[in-house]
């Protein structure tokens, strides 16, 4: 197969497929949140951009949830797959294409991928025995089990002991070509935390997985053996390949890998590292076909300390969280309070509190009083202050002219929280700004310059913050923009990839005195903490 070479403007990346034996619950939210905001910032960057999502559906443990609500598994997928979609509108989140793995002709890409496999001679027939996850749809090594043979993700399920005849994918014969790459691709896979487990387990020995079962008919069946279905990790992780197909082309592997592969960006929790960092890559090599350049493993989300579960009865429903406060108040917590890449936690009291210190307080107190100030001593009007004729070291500028280059630092590290700790120490100093040059007392005494300068500078930073914050909370962003007189809009693809590249409006010193400013709006309104009962 030719592949076209790719070009560096264009970025794909992909959420996790995810299963759909229930409606989907924060941590499907936590990192579609993140895939959304990585796809922004790319878009910023002028880059063509395909963020892709959707849902795995094969399997034992779908097949097992249907008959338990006495449902047909298409019937019961076709019934929960609405739910992600509704929930990723809910969150603002743009992606481009939503993959399911029951849809027609990804069949057709499953059994090209497993014909070019075959030939290789990485696939044969063998007995496998062990411990069975169904939740994980894994086999578990007897040093990974928990007490009372259980599942050391999902705790309070125990393993099944299998004894059958499956198609086994030669994984072993990988382990060198897969521990070069590692080495000779250090960034492959991040952070470093996830890198070295994947390194400590491949350093164990890699054995040879099932990639097919029996006496389960919920899946694709194996080409070369209909009496065989195929395991869910060898249908669910081509799901990728399959999404990048234009609608109306025919399923093959040349048409589906022509222009966005190799992905870019395969963001996943941390629970199914291994099938992204070892088993996909070595199946790509099997084939012939180039790795992905990076897999990035985030952390788990625990409530008020507390590992989340209905058990416990401490679940947080992502839909009820945006419905209250707001998809961009969701979006920014998560990203700005939790390192992207460790484990963190939710407590709405301190939910709440940063809301309120970091959007309504800072960002948002100081757009409101220096638009009305503005509009009290300047006609409501930028002031004509040419921003060249701020002095460099003037202690807004300062920040602001490196602000842009840090920040994207961080974005491509998918440093989150700080590239939002960065803007918010811009928009903290412009509040210490205006207390210190006290523009108020300048307008009694005449000084119209030196007031104009420092509204300039403040606006300017404003200005600045919302444009970089943009791929977080492009509602926030877009308001701001709107009211210092900017017609983009963060939640247009197109115009904030077309109007309003990186270069430009990462630079401080963007606003004229052409532009027409807004009636001073809150752009997020403080919330009240609950009432103890």
């Amino acid at each position: 197969m030719n592949l076209v070479d790719k070009t560096k403007k264009t970025f794909a990346l992909t959420t996790p497929l995810y299963y759909v034996n229930d409606i989907p619950h924060i941590g499907s939210a936590y990192t579609t949140i993140a895939a959304d905001v990585v796809a922004r910032f790319q878009k910023q960057l002028g880059n063509q951009v395909l963020l892709i999502t959707g849902t795995d559906e094969h399997g034992q443990k779908i097949q097992r949830t249907a008959e338990s609500l006495g449902k047909a598994p298409q019937e019961f997928c076709d019934q929960i797959v609405p739910s992600f979609v509704s929930l990723w509108e809910l969150l603002n989140i743009q992606y481009d294409r939503f993959s399911r793995t029951t849809a027609p002709r990804h069949q057709g890409i499953v059994k090209e991928f497993f014909q070019r496999v075959w030939e290789a001679g990485d696939i044969y027939k063998g007995q496998q025995t062990g411990w069975y996850c169904v939740s994980c749809e894994e086999f578990k090594e007897e040093r990974e089990l928990l007490e009372g043979r259980r599942c050391p993700i999902h705790t309070n399920k125990e393993v099944e002991w299998r004894d059958e005849q499956n198609y086994f994918f030669r994984l072993s014969k990988y382990q060198t070509q897969l521990t070069e790459y590692y080495h000779s691709q250090p960034d492959f896979i991040q952070p470093a935390s996830r890198r070295n487990e994947v390194l400590s387990f491949v350093n164990q020995g890699l054995q040879d997985f099932s990639i097919s079962r029996v006496n389960l008919d919920w899946g694709f069946p194996v080409p070369t053996d209909p009496h065989h279905t195929l395991y869910v990790w060898f249908d669910a992780l081509l799901g990728y390949v399959t999404a990048l197909l234009e609608p109306d082309e025919e399923p093959t592997l040349e048409n589906a890998l022509a222009k966005w592969w190799p992905i870019n960006l395969h963001l996943i929790g941390k629970d199914i590292l291994r099938f992204h960092a070892v088993y996909w890559p070595a199946m790509l090599l099997s084939a012939s076909l180039p790795l992905p350049e990076r897999v990035f493993g985030h952390g788990f989300l625990t409530k008020d300390g507390q590992k989340m579960g209905k058990s416990l009865g401490n679940t947080l429903d992502p839909v009820g969280l945006v419905q209250r406060y707001g998809s961009d108040a969701v979006r920014y917590y998560f990203l700005k309070e939790i390192e992207f890449g460790k484990d963190g936690d939710f407590n709405e009291i301190r939910f709440i509190n940063v809301l309120n210190a970091d959007l309504a307080n800072d960002l948002g107190n100081l757009l409101n009083r220096t638009l009305n100030m503005v509009k009290k001593y300047c006609a409501g009007n930028v002031p004509t202050i040419a921003h060249t004729a701020i002095p460099a070291d003037s202690p807004l500028k300062a920040i602001g002219l490196c602000l842009g280059e840090q920040v994207k630092q961080a974005y491509e590290a998918l440093a989150f929280n700080q590239a939002c700790e960065s803007v918010l120490l811009l928009v903290q100093a412009s509040n210490k700004f205006i207390d210190e040059q006290a523009p108020w007392s300048l307008y009694k005494q005449g000084q119209q310059q030196v007031l104009e300068q420092v509204l300039y500078a403040v606006l300017e930073s404003v200005r600045l913050a919302a444009y970089l914050l943009s791929p977080v909370i492009p509602n926030i962003s877009g308001d701001i923009y709107q009211q210092l007189g900017f017609g983009i809009n963060f939640n247009d693809p197109i115009e904030s990839a077309t109007t309003a590249p990186f270069g430009s409006h990462a630079q401080w010193g963007l606003l004229s005195s052409k532009q027409q400013l807004g009636t001073p709006q809150p752009i997020f309104k403080r919330i009240e903490l609950p009432k103890n009962d």
